[in-house]
């Protein structure tokens, strides 16, 4: 059975910092890119980073630009989000995705097709 599990959520105050970890099991991260996405309260889900199958190419919507940090360590099947200099507006629950893509394409944060597995979730929340 495939899974991707996040974990790491919680609460936070506003400047703080946390790393999400999105980990896979019934099959092997080294073939896919990964794409976090995050779903606030009333709002769409909106995708804010992905990395590339690779680990070579990253990206990031602006609001997260320069605080949010992806990386991936296949040896351990997973990807992380380091959230730093946290905002109330970053509360939502966060998702990662898996993008079954060559080892030398690029990501993409919003993909127009589906992708391939999802995770259940971790909750952020983040106070003033």
């Amino acid at each position: 059975q495939v899974q991707l599990v996040e974990s790491g959520g919680g609460w936070v105050q506003a400047g703080g910092s946390l790393r999400l970890s999105c980990v896979a099991s019934g099959l092997s991260l080294d073939h896919y890119a990964i794409v976090w996405y995050r779903q606030a309260p009333g709002k769409g889900r909106e995708g804010l980073s992905c990395i590339s199958t690779s680990g070579e190419y990253t990206d990031y919507i602006h609001s997260v630009k320069g605080r949010f940090t992806v990386s991936r360590d296949n040896a351990k099947n997973t990807v992380y989000l380091q959230m730093d200099s946290l905002k109330p507006e970053d509360t939502a629950v966060y998702y990662c995705a898996a993008d079954l893509l060559p080892l030398q394409a690029m990501c993409e944060i919003s993909p127009k097709y589906a992708l391939d597995y999802w995770g259940q979730g971790t909750q952020v929340a983040v106070s003033s």
